[in-house]
């Protein structure tokens, strides 16, 4: 069987981050949102794997690609703000412009099948 290195790249996102956040002090709601985001990249790649089309493939593939934006924005929060070092934030922010890359060029190619499908 194939790697499927968007899903494993997405699994590591969201453990990486849960770890991350379990070493913050304090209970914000920037950590809140890094724990929801980078866990609903995951989720929804995850739920990509069994689609019902085409259509819902790719539905699930722009919201985690919009999530890994968001990720990324609450990750140069914490890094702005003091609460993580830059080489955390900047492993992890390539690790999210990874992700959305492979996504976009996914969404991509989908959208073409789904066009020639018409």
């Amino acid at each position: 069987m194939a790697k499927n290195l968007l899903l494993e790249y997405s699994e590591k996102l969201a453990l990486q981050c849960e770890t991350l956040c379990k070493t913050i002090k304090g209970n914000s709601n920037t950590v809140f949102q890094l724990r929801k985001s980078s866990s609903s990249v995951f989720a929804n790649i995850t739920e990509a794997q069994y689609p019902q089309s085409l259509a819902d493939m790719l539905s699930k593939f722009k919201i985690a690609r919009k999530e890994c934006a968001e990720t990324e924005s609450w990750l140069k929060m914490l890094w702005n703000s003091g609460s993580i070092d830059g080489a955390v934030f900047k492993d992890l922010r390539n690790l999210c412009g990874r992700i959305r890359r492979m996504l976009t060029s996914s969404c991509v190619t989908i959208e073409k099948k789904i066009d020639g499908n018409r």
